[in-house]
């Protein structure tokens, strides 16, 4: 590669990281935001999912938008939103404001990673798949430390600092990305800048991504407040009533769409593919409640500071990168199914371990848990790419794969709910228990699943 595609990977790199950077940092400001607005934990807990629903929507969707507006433009204002999110939310009057600005974040960061994958694939063709492990670099890297990180500058500065943070990266991205990302071609006529306001909302599926929106946060909101207040009342029922209704509405169009947000019609006719997003959901499901849970239990139940929470998150992550070059040989030799059998034996085993923990445990026994679901991180990442993969024909992998990218959203939105409904108004260590016994009930079912397989694949 010359000297300008390393620039370039280096601009698509730091722009790319943003997005899981930010949605793991906050994990370890929970408590401090619950301190600071004076709300219950299902309450705060919407900083966490509010950006995890965001994601959901906005990055399949910049794939379609950025064929009309060009790659470039995408990728340089999805950093301009950012910036502005960056420089706002610390300003927030109110949670509800931090949640739009939070909301605002995640558009921003989704747009450059919808489109930086692309950008790379596009513009640089000598060794490409180099090119593309560099860039997973930058985002597993920023997933991995992201706790700890946010851990240190809330210890110093306060929570406002994980959002200024992001101005330096977003900075020399957009700088970067000005001099080095090349224009976009003019699209062809025809192509969709001639088409109407009624057109584009058509080939976009704006009913779609409503549908799925309203109804998923209308759901969700309505789960949490009946938690949160101790009863269930009936505005609460009736809204929630409202969300099932929309998602609902929201399958009979997506099947009835020519140009679906949510490709339904494509797990109907590919079963294999179907197990697999689903066991992708699971897998995010059991990690997510560890990544979001373990450090509000640090902090909340053990009284460990910001700091010491993020370097002890930072086992989970670390693990996590040395077990995937090693998952990699081992796929390519064996298969991702075994790689899985082991990856939700170790969650399993994780899950034990929490509910095995006690008030008067070692605080640095967590650490065995972290590096169970730490490893077992890093050999999925690997194992149900590789396994999408070998479900999926040729001719549909990029539906697939945006798919698989959203059932990754989905099982981290589901571990925000699971955790707000568990703790309710407070984080307990009884509640974290329950949590612990559900995470290893889960990891059970893919033990099973995947067992299960293996003995199919020998007979």
């Amino acid at each position: 590669m010359n000297v300008r595609s390393w620039w370039l990977m280096l601009s698509v790199g730091l722009g790319m990281l943003l997005n899981p950077l930010n949605s793991s940092m906050v994990s370890v400001a929970l408590p401090r935001l619950q301190h600071e607005f004076r709300l219950d934990f299902s309450t705060v807990s919407w900083i966490i999912f509010s950006f995890y629903i965001a994601s959901a929507a906005t990055q399949p969707v910049m794939g379609k938008v950025s064929d009309i507006f060009g790659r470039r433009f995408i990728f340089l204002t999805g950093l301009v939103i950012t910036f502005a999110a960056s420089l706002l939310a610390p300003l927030s009057p109110g949670f509800g404001w931090l949640i739009a600005f939070r909301v605002m974040q995640s558009i921003g960061t989704s747009m450059v990673v919808a489109v930086g994958m692309a950008v790379v694939r596009i513009h640089i063709t000598d060794k490409q798949a180099a090119a593309l492990s560099v860039l997973s670099m930058f985002t597993s890297g920023a997933a991995a430390v992201g706790p700890f990180i946010g851990g240190v500058f809330i210890h110093l500065w306060g929570w406002t600092s994980i959002f200024y943070m992001n101005i330096p990266f977003v900075a020399a991205s957009f700088l970067l990305g000005w001099h080095v990302i090349p224009r976009d071609k003019p699209p062809a006529a025809g192509a969709g800048h001639k088409l109407s306001l009624r057109q584009w909302m058509k080939r976009m599926d704006a009913t779609g991504i409503l549908l799925f929106t309203a109804g998923l946060v209308a759901l969700l909101a309505q789960l949490l407040s009946a938690k949160s207040s101790g009863h269930v009342s009936l505005p609460n029922v009736l809204i929630g009533l409202g969300g099932l209704i929309l998602l609902l509405a929201f399958v009979r169009h997506e099947l009835r769409s020519e140009l679906p947000f949510i490709p339904l019609r494509t797990f109907a006719g590919y079963p294999a593919l179907t197990k697999v997003n689903i066991e992708f959901m699971l897998v995010n499901l059991l990690y997510y409640s560890v990544f979001f849970g373990l450090p509000s239990y640090l902090q909340l139940v053990r009284q460990v500071s910001e700091l010491h929470t993020g370097i002890l998150m930072l086992s989970l992550g670390l693990c996590s990168l040395a077990a995937s070059p090693l998952a990699g040989r081992w796929i390519d030799r064996s298969g991702p199914r075994p790689a899985m059998l082991v990856s939700a034996i170790l969650m399993a085993l994780g899950s034990v371990w929490i509910i095995m923990l006690t008030p008067a445990s070692p605080v640095l026994t967590v650490c065995l848990a972290l590096a169970a679901f730490g490893v077992s991180n890093g050999l999925n990442n690997v194992a149900m790419q590789a396994a999408l993969f070998n479900s999926s024909p040729k001719e549909i992998i990029g539906v697939a794969s945006g798919l698989f990218s959203t059932s990754r959203y989905f099982g981290t939105i589901l571990s925000s709910l699971l955790i707000g409904i568990i703790m309710g108004n407070q984080f307990s260590f009884s509640g974290f228990r329950v949590l612990g016994i559900i995470l290893a009930m889960v990891a059970v079912c893919l033990v099973f699943m995947n067992r299960r397989r293996r003995k199919t694949k020998h007979l």
